[in-house]
């Protein structure tokens, strides 16, 4: 009998137990959700130049040539690049120079045909020239029996590419310009 009174009291005491623990109130609070989104980053350009892109030597002349890279809108922080390649006669008979803000290559890190400048983000595209007054001259020494000299595939010829890399590695941390020309593995 004294199991079974035992058993009661417990029983009592689970019961009594229960009613207490299930009539107080504990003070909690929850936050609302705040859920993060990462999202892509990217740089984009773009090279442009005037439709005309044959144009005819006169010795002495100035010839239009406009080539303009943009650094698109919401591009991140870049090294912006630039490499003319030039035919093996160009010097023969044309000469030109960079627009300002341009660095040019040391010839040891960065090929020397190839120039440089950093961009800081925008919202906005950004446009720059390529060459000084969008110009290149004839040399005023070309003389009629070099032009004669010269077939379609022996015309002098000036080729633009243009690149883009970004500019930190890490925050605060920029690569440096022969770096970041390495990145674009041209």
């Amino acid at each position: 009998m004294n199991k079974k009174r035992l058993m009661l009291v417990v029983a009592l005491v689970l019961l009594v137990a229960g009613v207490v623990v299930g009539t107080i109130a504990w003070l909690t609070d929850t936050t609302d959700e705040v859920k993060n989104t990462f999202t892509t980053s990217d740089i984009d350009i773009t090279l442009t130049e005037s439709e005309n892109l044959n144009l005819k030597m006169v010795p002495g002349h100035v010839i239009t040539k406009d080539p303009v890279v943009t650094v698109e809108a919401d591009s991140e922080a870049c090294y912006l690049f630039v490499k003319l390649d030039k035919s093996a006669n160009f010097d023969s008979f044309l000469t030109y120079s960079m627009a300002d803000g341009w660095t040019q290559g040391n010839g040891t890190d960065i090929p020397s045909n190839v120039f440089y400048r950093t961009v800081a983000s925008s919202s906005a595209d950004q446009e720059f020239a390529v060459l000084k007054n969008n110009e290149v001259t004839v040399l005023g020494t070309v003389t009629k029996e070099m032009m004669n000299g010269l077939t379609a595939e022996t015309y002098p010829t000036l080729t633009i590419t243009a690149y883009a890399s970004q500019q930190y590695k890490a925050a605060g941390t920029e690569f440096t310009a022969k770096e970041a020309w390495d990145n674009v593995n041209p």
